[in-house]
């Protein structure tokens, strides 16, 4: 598994909804409501082999209240 943190600013007003329905969909290992440019840091795993950029956009993008996000894919933890 690929461990990869996405980060979403929000319409305002609209982060605990978004973070609800994230939370609902149950594929987020953990989520935190942050400061500074975005809302939201989302940390999930993905399969070795699935295309991140599909998954994000299949699993998160289509919420309502997202505006933008910010993915950072992981290499090696120390």
């Amino acid at each position: 598994m690929k461990c990869v943190f996405v980060q979403l600013r929000c319409k305002p007003g609209t982060t605990y909804q978004v973070a609800d329905r994230i939370y609902e969909r149950e594929f987020a290992s953990e989520i935190y409501s942050t400061s500074g440019e975005y809302d939201l840091l989302l940390k999930i795993y993905v399969e070795e082999e699935a295309d991140v950029g599909k998954y994000i956009n299949d699993k998160i993008l289509d919420i309502d209240g997202i505006t933008r996000s910010l993915t950072t894919m992981t290499f090696r933890a120390f």
